[in-house]
């Protein structure tokens, strides 16, 4: 009889505890209701005020002038007599005749190959090879040169900058470097160079350099701060350096990941070098600015045809070889690419 009591006290004191921990899960998911629905709410709020900060809720819209104007980007023509579409002849006629994607004549392609083939010869000897893609290779050369001028001091303050390398606090001292060089946008490193080599792109070169230290030393930072302490702790137990447990027992674990970020950054340099363009230092981004100066939309859409194909072009060149890379990043296909580059362009702008 005492054993069937103690039986029943213990299912009894059982049931309480479930009937309490039931409560617990049912408060936290009321709790968290509450806090998400309190954080919509504010997000709401904040989104209200910053529409109303930036004028967006007091200005006048032309909406009629708006989409007048958005025509005369797409001109259109109609195809067997009756079908309506745009007039892609037109982009192609400016891409051509102002060399924005090739250098020559691409006609010759296929009515005198050898002749194009003495030309891009002769580019290349001249000018090097990015001059082959016309206007649009000195924006590649711009994205490219700056990635590379800013790599040696973005791997030197991401080491450095790592506590795992330089003890607490003098690690801040590399860090904090980094953090004040973001905080500090290419638009504004080039005012910055404009007196050093005048509105070119040179300046341009110099302020994606600049910005690359910051962007990619800090991913170089973030990346190594990760790393596992198995190699290390092997390294230090043969007697090894404190130079040598850098390079073989830290580095050596961070390698792909650091040339698939820097990949990334250099996609990211491309962007901010057409952004760059805008403000005169040459390139695609010299060539928009002015064509809409001159009320020329036609032509400006013809040049932001070039700017997605370049874009497009090195995005998915260096997504093949991250994907090579990193056996855990998926591979895009070229749809994705294409479908999803506004997101992903948009992003980069905001790093």
């Amino acid at each position: 009889m005492a054993e069937t009591d103690d039986a029943a006290a213990g299912a009894t004191a059982d049931e309480g505890r479930l009937s309490e921990q039931l409560d617990r899960i049912r408060t936290a998911r009321k709790r968290r209701a509450v806090g998400g629905v309190a954080l919509l709410a504010l997000l709401g709020i904040l989104f209200v005020q910053s529409l109303s900060a930036a004028g967006t809720l007091s200005t006048q819209y032309t909406s009629g002038f708006f989409l007048e104007s958005l025509r005369d980007f797409f001109p259109l023509t109609t195809y067997f007599g009756f079908l309506p579409f745009i007039d892609f002849g037109q982009y192609l006629d400016y891409i051509g005749q102002r060399n924005l994607l090739f250098a020559s004549d691409i006609s010759l392609l296929w009515t005198d190959p050898v002749q194009l083939a003495s030309e891009v010869s002769a580019l290349i000897a001249d000018e090097g090879i990015f001059s082959v893609f016309g206007v649009a290779g000195i924006t590649l050369a711009m994205g490219f040169a700056g990635t590379i001028l800013g790599f040696p001091l973005a791997l030197l303050f991401g080491v450095i900058g790592s506590e795992r390398v330089t003890p607490f606090p003098f690690n801040f001292i590399f860090r904090g470097t980094m953090s004040a060089i973001r905080a500090i946008p290419a638009l504004v490193w080039i005012l910055i160079y404009i007196p050093l080599a005048g509105l070119t792109p040179v300046s341009a070169v110099l302020a994606i350099a600049t910005d690359t230290v910051g962007n990619l030393g800090r991913l170089f930072t973030d990346e190594l701060e990760e790393i596992e302490d198995g190699p290390i702790e092997a390294m230090k137990t043969t007697g090894a350096d404190r130079p040598q447990t850098v390079t073989f027992g830290m580095l050596s674990q961070v390698t792909t990941p650091y040339i698939a970020w820097t990949l990334y950054i250099f996609e990211i340099n491309v962007r901010i070098a057409v952004s760059l363009g805008v403000y005169g230092a040459g390139g695609l981004g010299q060539v928009v600015e002015t064509q809409v100066g001159l009320f020329q939309f036609t032509n400006a859409m013809a040049t932001l045809l070039c700017i997605f194909l370049l874009i497009i072009s090195v995005e998915l060149l260096s997504q093949r070889v991250r994907a090579r890379l990193r056996a855990d990043t998926e591979a895009m296909s070229i749809k994705e690419l294409i479908l999803g580059f506004p997101e992903r362009f948009a992003e980069s702008l905001m790093k």
